[in-house]
């Protein structure tokens, strides 16, 4: 089962609020908060939509760039001899040079 909705490129993840008896989202890897709730499936994709919507309105009239989620997708320009040693140090650890880059990213952001 999917928990999650998608609308112009944000994601949100859905949880029951069984005290209340009603849908809860919020939009995730983003640093704004942006949360929203329904009582029916319907409801609850109408207001995800329309709190994105919302959201992108007020950035627009705050002059604002909207926080956008990160696509997974990196392009680094390094120098030659960086690129080498991260290539070498990549096959020693027996990863591709893509999961040892995102194994150092890891590292470094914790």
């Amino acid at each position: 089962m999917n928990n999650t909705l998608t609308y112009k490129g944000y994601q949100a993840s859905l949880e029951f609020d069984s005290d209340d008896r009603i849908l809860i989202g919020r939009v995730q890897n983003i640093n704004d908060v942006i949360g929203f709730h329904g009582s029916s499936i319907a409801e609850l994709e109408t207001a995800f939509h329309e709190a994105i919507d919302n959201y992108l309105a007020a950035c627009r009239d705050l002059d604002q760039s909207p926080d956008k989620p990160a696509s997974g997708r990196m392009m680094l320009r390094v120098e030659p001899a960086i690129h080498a040693s991260s290539l070498r140090a990549a096959s020693r650890a027996g990863m591709s040079l893509n999961k040892w880059a995102e194994e150092v990213f890891r590292r470094a952001g914790a």
